[in-house]
């Protein structure tokens, strides 16, 4: 499989992401149905960090489920080729049709406890997103369209204050490693 293949070749950034890539690794081997939401106990996501061309901005999302500024992503749903997902989230979320991937490389990955919630209308209960994370570029003057479904806000934030909008805690620690691995390019 090219996703376990790539996820192996990756380089952890620090603990978590040497820890959580094993356990993505193990999942992957445990599961026939990880790519799909088939898997009520946790399934593959494929997010971005969408950067301007001078790296001091990303582009999020006001997220409707979680009530705070977020970054991109989505589901597998039986897509094989994340970075694939993580393209298709982007233009779907943000109306960005023009994002480039600064790699195809996995820029980062991490698994995300999500709180059961209230989804068209159907409860989804607590599981985990085994997220794939890519790093796109993208210019800051394309216009921008809401999702509304999904979110009701997508702006352009400064780098430094991305991680300040974020009310949850585990989010935090994310987007601030994510900036720093940014940074360290």
């Amino acid at each position: 499989m090219k996703l376990r293949d790539e996820i192996i070749r990756f380089k952890p950034y620090d603990e978590q992401e040497e820890k959580e890539k094993e356990l993505i690794i193990k999942y992957i081997d445990s599961f026939d149905d990880i790519f799909t939401r088939e898997n009520e106990l946790a399934h593959l996501t494929a997010s971005c960090w969408i950067v301007n061309k001078e790296k001091t901005k990303v582009l999020m999302i006001f997220h409707n489920i979680y009530k705070a500024w977020s970054w991109v992503g989505g589901h597998a749903d039986g897509e094989f080729n994340l970075l694939q997902v993580a393209l298709r989230e982007t233009s779907e979320e943000t109306g960005i049709n023009n994002a480039i991937p600064l790699s195809n490389d996995i820029f980062s990955l991490e698994i995300i406890g999500v709180d059961g919630h209230i989804k068209h209308g159907k409860y989804i209960g607590r599981h985990l997103h085994l997220n794939i994370t890519y790093l796109l570029e993208a210019d800051e003057n394309e216009t921008l369209i809401i999702k509304p479904d999904e979110n009701s806000g997508v702006k352009w934030i400064d780098l430094e204050e991305c991680v300040n909008l974020c009310p949850e805690p585990h989010m935090k620690k994310i987007y601030k490693k994510l900036s720093n691995k940014l940074k360290a390019i």
